[in-house]
């Protein structure tokens, strides 16, 4: 424990968003978790205002032309912040860095190895960029060090028994009409009403593999020719699938198919790094490991050339299984990892920096981890603090709570009525204290069991499934009730739902963690499709066309465009966001403000909240909407809420809320507690049962023990993760599994349960 006292970080009169003029400290050198339910102001204080006026501080010390190329951060809404640090944000966004980024090349441990590589790797093969798949030294000439390569299947692209005319050419790029598709029928070397099968080999050959600069067209309006094959290779093949649009990806994804590179086998390194080895290993045996038993194949290096980076790889690799990253590989792609990875892969960096005096600033970092890790988790918390910095965390789970030196709970409620801070202290006064939080804490947790526990009404069985790490799984869904499935992180959990569930139940509902899209336009009210009925309630009740109701058609602001705020970009400054002086920040015109329904208009619909709304439409399309949103605990949002202000937590319930319908479906929800509060956790649990109640059957993959708890029926998988996991270590109810305590999973829910 720190003993001495190093001042704190004073914020004043904090008004970002949902926050009410508060004052608060936040002690330096100490670890304090900010706790409260979604929407109760954690993030407006953190994120928007401490961090935010950190980076723009720290980003205001750099010449113009170095900030013009940096992030750009508003000034949040607050009298005073003082004796800030320097701030270090790791958060729940997606590692980015396309097809060359990978754990190896984000966390920096893939340098480190290369350099290992390079020193003592036998035969040598020449420098650090010898053994990177991103340098052309390094990388294998076949695939370009992506690890696979794109073919092209020539009957997708062309319909042989068309005619170019009756469009034989299928990629929309090369459509009827367009600018390819003339180069190709009025060069003179086709008649374009003949059907490419009856073409002669040779005008086969100059349609398809003509290379550019090759032939003359006879006509002379074609200037350039190019054969199909030849021309699709070159300006589409090496895309990526997700660079086109819809109909577009559509075509592409029919025509390219991927494939493992033969030539390196997917290593995506070339021949002479993958014949440079250490103790019969190379470098992509290494890369291809999980870092559970890549830690003692890099120990096991015995070369003191090497020896201290040997050692800094091996303890930097260690802390991937501390975070319970431990099924990981270094060649694992950054695009395939959830949000609760990124953000622990990105701690990988930041625990082993030598800095101190920084902020480090952390968002719900526990998502997606076991109870087996969490305590792990806040020893690399605990870590980072005793390096001198202070650490802020925004979290809901209670391990992570216990260790932190200071407490700070927002609320009481969320929207309008949180933004105020109802406790401060330590950890003992939280749980004591008659916040909403405290309550949670002290709340008795119960399992059910005999005749709490449903009945099924049937089962769905997965057979033999063994995507990935599976071993061979087969199991019984119950129908009609709540089944939760629960293992260590890299256990299986996904593979075997999300991968095997759509096969035999096609009608499946998966609400998965994928973020929410949504622009500055986008708000409950058109997320939810709400908006449609309510636009045609005021048309037909005012005699006004439909698109007069909505910001984004006919009724929007002229000066803002229905966003309700002026962006003025001040080039080299920071850019400034402005209420709309013309509409106040209403985003409709003038002339849609003047037609009234039951004496309110659409721009004061849209500054309703969802229980607002509730009490003032009678209209059932739109009642039934909004009844979901309550149910999910979000009828504190106001119907025109931008999406983009909203918490993780606020839209994923958002997403639950747009997807659930009663009545006899079959729902997967991937750990829908992800960014809820204690009380919203119990929320959440009572919407599943009612659910369930109603006809539909539940499968939900969680780690929360309440959630687990609640469940009719269990399936445990593991024992551990990556090849350690694949089974299915137990099944039954949770009152079995406790008393079970064979398992990861059982042995905590025990604890849990006794207090």
């Amino acid at each position: 424990m720190i003993q001495a006292d190093y001042g704190s970080i004073e914020v004043r009169g904090a008004r970002e968003h949902t926050l009410n003029d508060i004052d608060v400290d936040i002690p330096k050198r100490r670890l304090t978790v900010v706790t409260g339910v979604s929407g109760s102001g954690k993030s407006s204080l953190v994120f928007d205002t401490l961090a935010a006026e950190s980076q723009r501080q720290l980003n205001a010390t750099f010449s113009a032309f170095a900030q013009n190329r940096l992030p750009s951060y508003g000034q949040p809404d607050v009298d005073r912040l003082s004796h800030l640090c320097a701030v270090t944000v790791v958060d729940q966004k997606r590692l980015g860095g396309g097809a060359r980024s990978t754990v190896g090349t984000a966390t920096d441990i893939g340098a480190r190895l290369r350099l290992i590589f390079s020193r003592a790797g036998r035969p040598s093969a020449g420098y650090s960029h010898a053994f990177s798949f991103n340098d052309p030294q390094g990388m294998c000439p076949r695939c370009q060090g992506l690890g696979v390569v794109s073919v092209v299947d020539e009957t997708q692209l062309v319909d042989r028994d068309r005619s170019l005319d009756d469009g034989a050419l299928t990629f929309p790029a090369f459509g009827v009409g367009q600018w390819f598709w003339r180069s190709y029928a009025r060069s003179g070397f086709f008649d374009p009403s003949v059907p490419l099968r009856e073409y002669s080999d040779e005008q086969w050959r100059i349609l398809m593999y003509a290379e550019q600069g090759e032939l003359k067209a006879p006509n002379p309006d074609v200037t350039s020719y190019e054969g199909v094959i030849a021309r699709f290779n070159r300006l589409y093949l090496h895309k990526e699938a997700d660079a086109f649009k819809d109909k577009t990806r559509e075509a592409f994804e029919r025509i390219v198919t991927r494939g493992t590179c033969p030539d390196c086998g997917g290593t995506r390194l070339a021949e002479a790094a993958r014949s440079s080895l250490i103790n019969g290993r190379s470098i992509a045996d290494l890369n291809a490991m999980q870092a559970d038993d890549l830690v003692d194949a890099i120990r096991a290096i015995d070369d003191p050339s090497v020896a201290p980076l040997v050692k800094d790889a091996a303890e930097q690799v260690e802390r991937l299984g501390v975070l319970g990253l431990g099924y990981l590989s270094l060649d694992r792609a950054t695009s395939t990892l959830s949000g609760g990875e990124s953000q622990r892969v990105k701690m990988v960096r930041h625990l082993g920096s030598s800095l101190s005096d920084l902020l480090y600033v952390f968002d719900e970092p526990t998502v997606g981890l076991h109870p087996r890790d969490v305590h792990r988790l806040g020893e690399l918390l605990l870590e980072l603090r005793d390096k001198g910095n202070t650490v802020v965390v925004v979290e809901h789970d209670p391990e992570i709570m216990v260790i932190a030196d200071h407490c700070i709970d927002m609320g009481p409620g969320a929207g309008r009525a949180g933004g105020t801070v109802t406790y401060e202290g330590p950890y003992d006064g939280l749980v004591k204290s008659e916040t909403r939080t405290g309550h949670g804490l002290r709340a008795p947790r119960v399992s059910r069991d005999g005749d709490a526990v449903r009945t099924p009404s049937g089962h769905i069985r997965i057979e033999q499934a063994s995507t990935h790490n599976l071993r061979d799984v087969t199991v019984d869904l119950p129908l009609g009730g709540l089944t939760v499935v629960t293992g260590v992180a890299g256990s299986g959990k996904s593979s075997l739902i999300r991968g095997h569930l759509p096969a035999v139940r096609p009608d499946v509902v998966m609400l998965d963690q994928s973020p929410v899209r949504g622009s500055r336009r986008s708000t409950p009210a058109t997320f939810t499709g709400m908006l449609d009925p309510i636009r045609t309630l005021f048309a037909r009740a005012t005699g006004a066309p439909a698109a007069l109701f909505s910001p984004n058609s006919d009724g929007a602001c002229p000066e803002c465009q229905g966003a309700g705020v002026i962006f003025t970009d001040l080039a080299f400054m920071d850019g400034v966001t402005t209420v709309c002086e013309v509409c106040r920040g209403r985003r409709f015109k003038d002339e849609a403000q003047q037609y009234l329904v039951r004496g309110r208009s659409i721009a004061d619909v849209f500054e309703m909240s969802v229980a607002e709304a509730l009490e003032f439409f009678t209209e059932k399309p739109i009642r039934a909407v909004l009844m979901r949103l309550s149910d999910v605990g979000l009828d504190y949002l106001t119907l025109g809420q931008t999406l983009t202000t909203l918490s993780g937590g606020e839209r994923q319930r958002l997403k639950l809320a747009g997807e659930l319908v009663a009545g006899g479906r079959f729902y997967v929800l991937d750990e829908p507690t992800t960014g809820l509060h204690l009380a919203d956790v119990d929320h959440l649990i009572a919407l599943l049962h009612r659910l369930v109640d109603e006809g539909n059957t539940l499968v939900v993959i969680e780690h929360n023990l309440d959630v687990v708890a609640a469940a009719d029926w269990i399936i445990d998988l593991g024992p551990g993760a990556g090849h350690d996991g694949g089974k299915v270590v137990f099944e039954g109810t949770p009152a079995a599994l406790a008393a079970d305590g064979s398992t990861h999973t059982g042995a905590y829910l025990a604890r849990y349960l006794t207090g």
